[in-house]
């Protein structure tokens, strides 16, 4: 039983892993066509990952290493407790919080990353992306408890539940507006423009990863790449009902990716501080008034 577990488990973070780069590489090539471009082969990614791993790599200490490690192991975590159609390993009660905390490990451990490198551009970058998570956490968190009391349940697989018999059950339909509050959060929580300031190229040579390269930049790829699947994945299953079908379900997500990539491709990038204050003005708005329709 313990080797089968095993197996699960590197099985369903392969299965991750290839998804999340399988996007990364359709949003490329989107990004690419909206601009006039023919841009990259879908498979860049996969390829950048093999060259990366093959390069040798300079470390700057043991805070360096541990924190891309953390980084990537925390969220090969909460991948375990996010239902991929009937794919996961863990549903309890309160998996939704525990999901949301489970997130926050990689920021802390590319903040354990940037404190060993000493690098002044990786340490702007995380200050941003942690300054932006009091933006967009706020009215996010406010629209799950709201969820959590109209279905009843704190467990993602519950308020899949809650949502079953037809397109008409689903939360995008019966709470439309907390969905268009979680969507414009879910831009944030993937750093998508206009809430990319935490790496922006252009400024602070992206940020946190300014001093990663070889493997270890192809480990943050990796992170990166399975924060898509988690994020986009906890968004179907909340919203859009989840699904039985993986293959149904893999669209859903698809359908979530490409709507973040084309907004991301036409939009300038916020300010971080006006970011913050865009999250706390109108979303966090429209997340109270339905969180009162929902209640009384």
């Amino acid at each position: 039983m313990i080797i089968i577990t095993i197996l699960e488990f590197l099985l369903i973070a392969i299965f991750a892993m290839a998804l999340g780069l399988l996007f990364m590489g359709i949003a490329r090539k989107v990004v690419a066509r909206t601009q006039k471009r023919i841009g990259p082969p879908f498979y860049q990614p996969y390829l950048d990952v093999l060259k990366l791993f093959g390069k040798d790599a300079i470390t700057h200490g043991f805070i360096f290493d541990f924190g891309a490690i953390m980084a990537f192991g925390g969220m090969i975590a909460t991948l375990f407790f996010v239902p991929i159609g009937s794919i996961y390993l863990y549903s309890m009660s309160g998996t939704l919080l525990l999901v949301i905390y489970l997130m926050a490990i990689a920021y802390l451990g590319m903040a354990m990353a940037t404190v060993g490198s000493g690098n002044p551009l990786a340490s702007v970058g995380i200050s941003r992306a942690l300054t932006q998570m009091l933006g967009y956490e706020m009215p996010f968190i406010v629209v799950l408890l709201t969820l959590i009391y109209s279905s009843g349940s704190s467990s993602i697989v519950g308020i899949m539940q809650a949502q079953q018999g037809g397109f008409m059950n689903w939360n995008l339909i019966n709470v439309p507006l907390g969905t268009l509050v979680a969507f414009i959060a879910l831009l944030g929580l993937m750093g998508k423009k206009p809430f990319d300031a935490p790496i922006a190229p252009s400024e602070i040579a992206s940020g946190p990863v300014v001093e990663h390269g070889g493997k270890y930049l192809g480990l943050l790829m990796l992170q990166h790449a399975v924060s898509i699947v988690v994020k986009t994945a906890l968004f179907v299953n909340l919203f859009f009902g989840g699904a039985s079908n993986i293959l149904f379900f893999l669209l859903k997500m698809l359908l979530v990716w490409l709507l973040a990539t084309l907004i991301g491709s036409v939009f300038p990038r916020f300010k971080v501080e006006e970011g913050v204050l865009f999250y706390w003005k109108w979303p966090l708005i429209g997340a109270l008034i339905q969180a009162v329709i929902i209640i009384f």
